[in-house]
C-alpha cells in the first residue's frame, strides 16, 4: 500500500509541494483547500501530468477532510501569504485561527500522522499545531531551517562560483529576522567558509539569508516565495517516508536542549520514519548561544500573544 500525504492549502506552496511529491513518486497526494474547485482543478491537472512524467502517484483534490483520512504525513501550508511591507508576525492572529481549525480536522481523521507546519509565522504556528494536536513532539515539526539553509547555500555557491552540491550550510533559531546562520559550520567540500571569504562578505550573505523571504516578496509584489519553501517541506517528507535518518535543521519543541524549554526553535534534527528521531546538540560559542537565545525569546513573545 502506497504512502499517503495530505497537503492543506492549494495555493502556490501547497500545489507546488504536491507537484514535487508526485514527480518524485514519494506518495499518493491529497490536496485540500477551503476554496471549492481550486484543489480539484490543480489535483486533476497534476494527475494528468503523471503519464508524461511516467509516475504512478495518484493526486486527489478535495474540500472534504474525510478524503484525507489515514494520512501518513500532513503538510500544512494554509494561511494568508505575506504582502509587501508585512512582517511574518503580522500574519499571526489570522493564521492562528486557520491553524487551530485545520489541525482539529486533520487529527480527527489521521490520529497517527506526522504534521509538518509551513505556515507563517512558522515557529508560533508549529507551537499552535502542537498544542492543538496533543501529539508527542516527534510528530509535529516545523519547516524553516531547510529553506533558510538552502538560501544560504545558494548565496555561498554564487559568491564562490562553486557547485551547490559542494555547499552545506547551517541555520538555527526562529524563522525570521532573528535566525542564526552559523558560518563556521557552513562548508564548501568540507572547508569552512570562514577559510574561503572575508568576514564582511560572510556577514553580507548572512543578512541576505535573513532577508531571503522579503527579497522575493519585494520582487513578486503580490505574493511570496513558493518553489524553495515547497521543495524544503518535501525534503522533510522524503526523509521521513524513506526513513533516511537525515539530519536537517527543523523547528521542533525543545525540552531543555540548547538551554531552551517549552518552545519551537530551529535546531539540527534527525528525521526518520518516527518523524523527529533525535535532536543533535552542537557546542555553540558564547555569541552563537546568545543569538539562539535571542531568537527563542522572539518566538516566546509571539506564542504569548496567541496564548500557546
Amino acid at each position: 500500500m502506497r504512502k499517503k500525504v495530505t497537503i492543506v492549502g492549494a495555493g502556490n506552496v501547497g500545489a507546488t509541494a504536491a507537484h514535487w511529491i508526485a514527480a518524485k513518486e514519494l506518495a499518493d497526494v491529497v490536496l485540500i483547500d477551503v476554496v471549492e474547485g481550486i484543489p480539484q482543478g490543480k489535483g486533476l491537472d497534476l494527475l494528468e501530468a503523471m503519464p508524461i512524467e511516467k509516475r504512478d502517484s495518484h493526486i486527489t483534490g478535495t474540500n472534504d477532510y474525510a478524503d484525507t483520512a489515514n494520512s501518513d504525513i500532513v503538510v500544512i501550508t494554509a494561511g494568508i501569504p505575506r504582502k509587501p511591507g508585512m512582517s511574518r508576525d503580522d500574519l499571526l492572529a489570522t493564521n492562528y485561527k486557520i491553524m487551530s481549525d485545520v489541525v482539529g480536522k486533520v487529527v480527527a481523521v489521521s490520529p497517527n500522522c506526522i504534521i509538518i507546519v509551513v505556515s507563517n509565522p512558522l515557529d508560533a504556528m508549529a507551537q499552535a499545531a502542537f498544542r492543538q494536536a496533543k501529539f508527542p513532539r516527534n510528530r509535529v515539526i516545523g519547516m524553516a531551517g531547510v529553506l533558510d539553509s538552502a538560501r544560504f547555500r545558494t548565496f555561498i555557491a554564487e559568491e564562490l562560483k562553486v557547485s551547490v552540491e559542494n555547499v552545506t550550510a547551517f541555520v538555527l533559531g526562529g524563522h525570521g529576522d532573528t535566525m542564526v546562520p552559523l558560518p563556521r559550520f557552513s562548508t564548501v567540500a568540507g572547508i569552512p567558509i570562514t577559510e574561503l571569504m572575508p568576514a564582511e562578505r560572510i556577514e553580507a550573505l548572512v543578512q541576505r539569508t535573513r532577508d531571503g523571504g522579503a527579497e522575493i516578496v519585494k520582487h513578486l509584489k503580490t505574493g511570496s516565495a513558493y518553489y524553495a519553501p515547497s521543495a524544503a517541506a518535501v525534503e522533510m517528507v522524503e526523509a521521513i517516508l524513506k526513513d533516511k535518518k537525515k539530519i536537517l535543521p527543523c523547528a521542533v519543541y525543545l525540552e531543555g536542549e540548547y538551554g531552551i524549554d517549552g518552545y519551537f526553535v530551529g535546531v539540527p534534527c534527525k528525521l526518520g520514519k518516527g518523524g523527529l528521531e533525535q535532536i543533535v546538540e552542537i557546542k555553540l560559542t558564547k555569541e552563537e548561544d546568545a543569538a539562539l537565545k535571542k531568537s527563542a525569546e522572539a518566538v516566546k513573545e509571539l506564542c504569548a500573544v496567541i496564548g500557546v
